[in-house]
């Protein structure tokens, strides 16, 4: 039904009254639709046929979703290949050279505080800007902010382009970090607003399969420069950073704001003018689309008023907060960083540099292979069953891995710790790591939702900087040298990581923003998530 006709309303009791009230001093943009008979139909219509479209007809009726969701979710391209550059420059021969020292029996090694500190200044940089990310977004919405960060990331290329130290490398990377939390903050929150229930698993984890095209690109510049002895080793490698921020900020540009901003900022023609571009103008009932994100954003604006900060730390929300940065957190546990450090890692293990490094682009591609397969199982399985399979995988692997680092080494052990590197990273890449991101897309209320994913990324980053130089440390020459054997540490780590999913993870397949809202609101217990039941009509 057009929202421009007359409509019977219902008259708002004095309690509403006061509430609009409240709602305008907090500077909140009350809607109608909570005492609309009509708009209220519209709602629940528009809810009941998102429960009943299945993956692949969404797919087909929202195709521009999709692609403006993916456009969002590759900004995260840029972090991963700056991540991933590190690890390998580690195992440049020529930049060995330049900037190492020299080890009896391992020849020219980075030392560990260097290799720390260049695979820990950027995430510094980043913490700074998941929680910039936040209160810009608020204001400025997806787009701009996204914008913004787009050309600021242009600019801070330059400093690790021209750095000739080890010291303006660092300083470098720690100015790229800041745009990079603005991309990881925005592109999950983005990409769950602007598709339809059933995509919402598919799309947020394709951020996990930027991060394995970042790696799959430094893999393969990286293999291509490795025989150089001169600074280009490393130089075209930065270079190449250049070649993502002004394409994607074009497309950027281009992109519809999501919705559900602009409706929590008054913007409903603009809101529905979004919708229709989302999805095919000839199955899109936009009218209902725009009821269902009415009636969630005024439920939580009744609730809290203009969000903030402090606001994540309130009531049920809280809940919500810890399990979101529990799970991003739970990201560096579980084998990731023998992922992010796979070049490394197979040296260590005793590959020769140049099989390392081949070995590396197989393991990056691979990862990319585990990433597509992730749609189906999030499409197939819930977010609890993938996370806790996944997880629990990886750390009978990991435990295996120790076992073969502590037997009498001979090449099979080592072939066999450099294949269970990769297939820890391959489960990894198709299981916990992009399930993670629809996770702490759904977990948080909408109107929090861009401070929440900022929060959650900063805890990843606290636990990720220490991770980082343990890691470091674990596999360097210079510091413990336990190669594979570092299995036996996150193994255990991984143990935490499953036992805390098993008791406070819960489990939001197929769940509406109202119904996650009215679940956590109830306090339901993790465990009954899926079996509890939601009427349609249900506003609390």
């Amino acid at each position: 039904m057009s929202l421009g006709t007359a409509e019977p309303k219902y008259e708002p009791t004095e309690v509403e009254k006061v509430g609009a009230h409240e709602l305008h001093e907090k500077n909140v943009h009350q809607s109608e639709i909570l005492v609309n008979r009509d708009l209220m139909s519209n709602a629940f219509d528009g809810e009941n046929r998102e429960h009943e479209t299945g993956t692949w007809q969404a797919v087909k009726e929202h195709p521009m979703a999709c692609f403006w969701a993916f456009i969002f979710c590759f900004t995260i391209v840029m972090e991963s290949f700056d991540m991933f550059l590190n690890g390998n420059f580690v195992a440049l021969a020529a930049f060995k050279q330049k900037y190492g020292v020299f080890v009896e029996g391992s020849g020219y090694t980075i030392p560990t505080k260097w290799q720390s500190a260049l695979f820990q200044s950027g995430q510094c940089g980043a913490f700074i800007g998941v929680f910039l990310a936040g209160p810009v977004t608020n204001r400025l919405g997806y787009r701009w902010t996204t914008i913004l960060a787009l050309i600021f990331m242009n600019a801070t290329i330059f400093i690790s382009f021209f750095a000739d130290s080890l010291a303006a490398l660092v300083i470098g990377q720690a100015f790229e970090g800041v745009p990079w939390g603005f991309f990881i903050a925005n592109s999950p929150a983005y990409a769950s607003e602007v598709v339809p229930l059933s995509l919402r698993a598919t799309v947020t984890a394709t951020l996990q399969m930027s991060w394995s095209i970042g790696s799959i690109i430094v893999a393969a510049a990286t293999y291509g420069y490795n025989n150089r002895q001169d600074q280009w080793a490393w130089r075209v490698p930065l270079a190449l950073q250049w070649i993502f921020p002004t394409p994607i900020l074009i497309l950027v540009f281009l992109a519809p704001e999501s919705p559900w901003w602009l409706v929590r900022r008054g913007r409903k023609e603009q809101a529905l003018r979004s919708i229709k571009r989302l999805g095919r103008k000839s199955t899109t009932n936009a009218e209902e689309t725009l009821a269902v994100i009415e009636r969630t954003v005024e439920i939580e604006a009744q609730m809290g008023g203009a969000p903030s900060l402090l606001d994540l730390l309130k009531g049920t929300d809280l809940r919500r907060t810890i399990i979101t940065c529990l799970m991003y957190a739970s990201q560096n546990f579980a084998g990731n960083l023998i992922a992010n450090q796979a070049t490394f890692f197979f040296e260590q293990a005793g590959m020769s540099t140049n099989f390392s490094f081949q070995l590396n682009l197989i393991n990056s591609c691979l990862q990319f292979v585990a990433n597509g397969l992730s749609w189906f199982l999030g499409a197939w399985f819930g977010r609890r069953t993938i996370y806790l399979w996944g997880t629990a995988t990886n750390m009978t692997l990991l435990i295996v891995l120790g076992i073969c680092a502590s037997i009498t080494q001979s090449t099979s052990t080592n072939y066999a710790q450099a294949c269970l590197g990769v297939i820890i990273s391959f489960v990894y890449a198709g299981t916990l790591g992009p399930i993670t991101y629809t996770v702490i897309a759904e977990t948080s209320s909408v109107r929090l939702r861009a401070l929440s994913t900022g929060v959650g990324r900063a805890a990843y980053y606290i636990a990720e900087i220490p991770m980082i130089y343990l890691a470091s440390q674990m596999l360097n020459p210079t510091g413990w040298n336990l190669a594979g054997k570092c299995g036996y540490i996150w193994g255990g780590t991984a143990f935490v990581c499953w036992v805390s999913a098993y008791f406070f993870l819960p489990e939001l397949k197929n769940r509406s923003y109202r119904e996650v809202d009215i679940l956590f609101n109830r306090r339901v217990a993790a465990r009954k998530f899926k079996s509890t039941v939601i009427d349609v009509k249900d506003n609390e």
